[in-house]
């Protein structure tokens, strides 16, 4: 048999050699390997410095720095480094802060991974689960299309649009609620942009935009955040003043309002989209709101939980008894109704966003890290010192710019407890009203434009993939200096005339 086949196969030419194809070679990316290295050189250089000199605040008290505390402002300025240049997937940055902890024995691995699953994070992650639900339930889609309805064809219209509903929900739930549930919309806005998953300028500021609205809109009620509570009860400890419900929005209304409406105005420059219509988009979305047919069980179901959520955590205000209640708690009910009821299953357990839950977990375990090793007093105390023999208008600018910055890397209720006591001392020096610096303060909190691990809207606008967190950093910056010009104008011209006192008689 085989000589037959042999036989039959003489003359016959070979067959060519098999053809393999070399993988395409891979670009060696110097400029990750330089930042990576940049961030690990700091970090080690800081803290194996020799020890810093204390801070020494106006009355002659000292905040040591140790070092641990070198070693959590090494750790901050290397995560910073790395998430920013995005060397590493951030989430992953985020668990090299808990490993670095506990490695060089700045925190315990107890203390430092113990933050990963802090309140505020499950918070988050509540927030995340409603935006599947809306998503799932086709809610998302419902509500986008009535938005289009409303604001029309045009691009910088649909962003405006976008950028006040955030705002809006801001004042009556937390800016995370508030970005969760606008993000799917903006999703589905997106969509009948026509680019598909590729990136945009209309998509870089619809995303940006919402996550910069979300803190602005969040500024001028109670509701928006935990910070003007925290801030408030604080303010009351150091000074015997009590902070009305309406006062809140009597003094922040107007900066918040004209923020949104500068945040607008600054993408329609320098992140104007490509079309300045989308056209049949009206006709399209009309056809696409008929397809949708009648609301169904499931989106009444998902609309009456997060109401009810909402609608308890504004009620914490007003009720005592509501008021021990934890907001994390709250939220996560709304994903065990989810679950209970069949609206979600475990598919949408597997789509979370980890990415963005492990970037905020990190911003959360370095910000207590900063806190706990004194480095975070120890900043505020140098930072303020050197603006006591300034204007008084300086120093109120210098206390608001430090609690933006410092915003951007920790919690914003921790950079108000930081730098409120300090400033509040060094204040009657220079003949500053508490007032001024407490509002001041409580506006830059809740603006943290440049980085993502500054707030949560901040992160899960980075979900949406249209923008890198080196653009948000760039577009963040001047919109920053912006707000801070803002409170300048607003000390001197309406505060004043809305009854706020700024110095002291």
């Amino acid at each position: 048999m085989a000589d037959k086949e042999k036989k039959r196969t003489e003359g016959l030419p070979e067959p060519p050699p098999e053809i393999v194809v070399a993988p395409p070679k891979t670009k060696f990316d110097w400029k990750r390997v330089l930042f990576i290295l940049l961030g690990l050189g700091l970090f080690l250089c800081i803290y194996f410095m020799p020890a810093w000199p204390d801070a020494v605040d106006p009355i002659g008290k000292h905040f040591p720095l140790d070092q641990k505390g070198k070693g959590a402002i090494a750790l901050f300025l290397m995560a910073g480094i790395w998430w920013v240049f995005e060397v590493v997937p951030i989430g992953v940055t985020a668990i090299a802060i808990g490993v670095f902890q506990a490695i060089f024995a700045i925190r315990s691995a107890k203390d430092a991974f113990k933050d990963f699953m802090d309140p505020s994070v499950m918070f988050i992650f509540a927030s995340v689960v409603v935006g599947l639900a809306f998503t799932k339930t086709g809610l998302t889609k419902r509500l986008a299309y009535k938005m289009l309805q409303v604001v029309g064809e045009k691009t910088n219209m649909i962003v405006l649009g976008a950028l006040v509903v955030t705002a809006g929900l801001a004042h009556v739930m937390a800016h995370t609620a508030a970005a969760a549930t606008v993000f799917p919309i903006l999703l589905a806005v997106n969509a009948l942009y026509g680019e598909g998953d590729k990136q945009t300028k209309f998509g870089k500021s619809l995303f940006i935009g919402m996550a910069y609205a979300a803190g602005a809109g969040s500024v001028i009620t109670f509701l928006g955040s935990a910070r003007a509570a925290a801030g408030a009860g604080m303010f009351t400890e150091f000074t015997g003043k009590t902070v009305g419900f309406f006062e809140l929005t009597k003094y922040s209304f107007l900066i918040g309002w004209i923020m949104v409406f500068l945040i607008w105005l600054y993408l329609s420059i320098f992140l104007k989209p490509e079309k300045s219509v989308i056209p049949g988009l009206k006709d399209k979305v009309t056809k696409l709101a008929k397809g949708l047919g009648p609301m169904t069980r499931d989106e009444k179901f998902v609309i009456i939980t997060v109401l009810g959520a909402i609608v308890v955590m504004s009620s914490q205000a007003f009720v005592p008894a509501l008021k021990p209640l934890d907001r994390a708690a709250i939220m996560l009910c709304s994903t065990l109704l989810f679950f209970l009821f069949k609206v979600l299953t475990v598919k949408e357990l597997e789509d979370i966003p980890w990415n963005i839950i492990l970037l905020f977990s990190g911003a959360m375990s370095i910000g207590f890290c900063l806190w706990q090793t004194g480095a975070a007093q120890w900043l505020a105390v140098n930072w303020l010192v050197m603006f006591q023999k300034a204007h008084w208008l300086v120093f109120v600018l210098s206390i608001a710019t430090f609690v933006l910055i410092m915003t951007n890397f920790i919690m914003n209720v921790a950079a108000i407890a930081i730098s409120l006591p300090v400033s509040l001392v060094i204040a009657p020096y220079l003949g500053v009203a508490p007032d001024v610096i407490f509002y001041s303060s409580l506006i830059t909190a809740g603006m943290p434009f440049v980085l993502l691990i500054g707030a949560a809207p901040n992160a899960i606008a980075y979900e949406s993939k249209q923008f890198t967190p080196g653009e948000f950093f760039r577009h963040g910056l001047l919109l920053s200096v912006i707000l801070v010009a803002i409170i300048g104008v607003a000390i001197m011209t309406f505060w004043p005339m809305l009854g706020m006192p700024t110095t002291l008689k």
